[in-house]
């Protein structure tokens, strides 16, 4: 037992470690390692504990092959991806964090396996097409290496296979193919190491950039962009009488031939931009893309307005950087970075401070969070991240600020909690002091949450991985933990009913009807808060049934974690999907007939209004494709709009 003695990776000296040739059970637990040194050998090892580390990465544990039983739990950089690289490498591998995953590990090493090599065709035709006649027949070692490095960036971003959930893996796998087919078929040598790029600079730890040095960053790659001579931005629009849902969705006889009214957006793209990239390269189009809000003016009084209350100035996070872009103009006013960490949710609130003539003035203050669990706290106008709060031991999915109480945070994290948290008021030298207010527990993860607008200080909504669930909230209750109210059930694929399904589209389109994606391919409903909710009887944990007003036509994908948004103000929802499209519904028309208490449900599904097309887009002389569209936030007036993608591309849309 090596466990609690604050031990880094130099820590482990391999001429010590070689000569352990019979140990079998190892444990590292709660220490500071971030990698595991490639020269311990321990042959005879079974049994290893790495809980509550700091590692980020998992091939080195291949040179256990005998290990049986492997924990790295509250390792907040690992994933699932993590997950099916130790279950290939490690071919005796039963149990994996305290579960059983003898079946799984067998499917990951035979059948994914089987079916990722047979991507060896596409690989080596990939070679043969692009690259085999770049290498000369007398070749130095320099262009050996630089053509290497060409193919299996190439290969990996070409040659795609499985959920993008699993991308990682995939990608990984690949470029193992890859290797091997250069060092087999073509004598070049096989490189085990990896990426250089992928090693963090530990002198950015955390950094801000001026205005102007984030917009000459993101000034090149725009130009970057416009020189293409094949650059396209005309939107491939679809008119609300001629839709298609995609392949699979099929309209009822009735439904084709009702005539509806066409309307066209007339929205157009105005900017393209990659200011997300890791270490600024221009080469960067893996960083995903997760949330994006608009900033609310200073000067417009009360906030309850949100028609008012909102500038052409968008917040955007992905990877490794927050950033604040100015919609018209296409230019990042500022950037945030921490190197260690990736953030996947971003929100905004405003503050009255007192500054330093004892006055008080309203700043606006921006939440961001993600993997490391922690809530970073930036004041905007004064370029300034003021403070932090170690808020979850596991990664944050999203954050929402309370719209009556300014200092009020919710924070939903992968460990099945959503936390209240009240982040103060910093003072003019910014010392705060946060406290926590409540513990939502939950029994799976959640991933969008959303507080009831009628009464927002008493009930919240989350959309989880296991169900749509809400919490009572109301802070004159003396219990501090607390466990749901009540669970939604839904339509199921089969006809009848189901409680347990992933949801992770969830928002209000007005102050009752609430719009929510699930993990049924091509199903976004819209339903009724208060007629689903007064149906509730006594007790606690209670099983409710959605009230469901109608169903929108979307996309068929089973792909997860695209989400959708609404514009309250102008009845709209946006949902981006698997192609690059944005996917609008206007729902004005519906709305007034859902206001009524006795309005039924609509018997068919709702078009869209129209679906924006992703346009031809190169980069690095190669066209941007299988373009994932994470996140669609327009401003409350859908003057813009603002759509994040899987390729690190901020897309800024305007309606004319």
């Amino acid at each position: 037992s090596l466990s609690k003695l604050q031990l880094k990776t130099g820590d482990l000296d391999p001429r010590l470690f070689s000569r352990l040739r019979h140990l079998q059970k190892l444990d590292l637990s709660d220490n500071l390692l971030d990698k595991f040194p490639n020269s311990l050998t321990l042959p005879d090892l079974r049994v290893l504990n790495c809980n509550n580390n700091k590692l980020e990465d998992v091939t080195a544990l291949k040179q256990f092959p005998l290990l049986e039983e492997l924990t790295y739990e509250n390792n907040v950089y690992l994933t699932l991806n993590d997950d099916y690289k130790v279950m290939f490498l490690l071919q005796n591998l039963r149990l994996l964090n305290g579960k059983d995953i003898t079946k799984l590990a067998n499917h990951v090493r035979r059948v994914n396996s089987r079916k990722l090599t047979s991507k060896a065709r596409c690989v080596t035709a990939h070679w043969e097409k692009f690259f085999r006649d770049q290498l000369p027949e007398k070749y130095t070692a320099e262009q050996v290496k630089s053509i290497k490095k060409k193919f299996l960036k190439s290969v990996q971003t070409n040659v795609v296979y499985g959920p993008s959930s699993l991308s990682e893996f995939t990608r990984w796998r690949v470029k193992m193919i890859a290797e091997e087919l250069l060092a087999c078929s073509l004598g070049l040598e096989l490189n085990t190491d990896p990426e250089p790029d992928e090693n963090m600079d530990e002198n950015e730890e955390e950094s801000t950039e001026s205005p102007r040095e984030a917009a000459e960053d993101v000034g090149q790659v725009g130009a970057f962009f416009s020189c293409m001579n094949n650059v396209t931005v005309t939107p491939s629009k679809r008119k609300r009488n001629n839709s298609k849902a995609g392949s699979g969705n099929k309209r009822s006889k009735s439904q084709a031939n009702t005539e509806e009214e066409t309307e066209d957006v007339s929205a157009e793209p105005l900017h393209f931009l990659q200011c997300h990239s890791k270490g600024n390269s221009r080469e960067d189009f893996k960083t995903q893309l997760w949330s994006c809000v608009f900033e609310p003016l200073l000067d417009c009084g009360a906030r309850k307005d949100p028609i008012v209350s909102s500038s052409r100035t968008v917040a955007t996070c992905g990877g490794e950087s927050v950033c604040l872009i100015d919609c018209e103009t296409g230019t990042v006013l500022k950037k945030y970075k921490v190197a260690t960490e990736e953030f996947f949710s971003v929100a905004w609130t405003t503050l009255t401070m007192v500054i330093s003539d004892s006055r008080k003035k309203a700043h606006n203050i921006l939440a961001a969070a993600g993997r490391r669990g922690i809530v970073k706290l930036i004041h905007v106008a004064a370029d300034f991240c003021y403070g932090e709060i170690k808020a979850h031991k596991k990664p944050i999915a999203t954050v929402c600020f309370s719209p009556i109480r300014e200092t009020h945070l919710f924070t939903a994290s992968y460990d099945k909690r959503i936390a209240l948290w009240d982040i103060g008021i910093p003072d003019c030298d910014y010392n705060f002091k946060a406290s926590q207010l409540l513990v939502l527990e939950a029994l799976s993860i959640p991933l969008r949450i959303a507080l009831v607008p009628t009464c927002p200080d008493q009930y919240l909504l989350a959309g989880c991985e296991g169900g749509c669930f809400v919490w009572n909230i109301k802070l004159d209750k003396e219990q501090k933990s607390r466990p749901f109210e009540a669970t939604f059930q839904f339509p199921d694929e089969d006809g009848g009913v189901t409680t347990s399904h992933r949801v992770d589209g969830l928002a209000f389109l007005n102050d009752d009807v609430v719009v929510s994606k699930s993990s049924k391919p091509g199903c976004i409903y819209l339903w009724s808060w208060s007629r689903s909710f007064d149906s509730k009887g006594k007790g606690c944990q209670r099983t409710l049934s959605a009230i469901i007003l109608a169903e929108l036509e979307w996309s068929t994908t089973d792909l997860s974690y695209l989400t959708l948004s609404t514009c309250p103000a102008k009845e709209y929802v946006f949902c981006g999907d698997e192609n690059g499209s944005v996917w609008m519904y206007n729902l004005s028309n519906c709305t007034t007939a859902w206001s009524s208490t006795k309005g039924k449900r609509s018997d068919r599904r709702i078009p869209p209004t129209q679906i924006l097309k992703w346009p031809e887009l190169r980069g690095n002389g190669e066209q941007l494709t299988e373009v994932l569209i994470n996140n669609v936030v327009s401003d409350p007036t859908f003057t813009y709009l603002v759509v994040l993608t899987s390729v690190n591309i901020t897309a800024i849309w305007k309606k004319s």
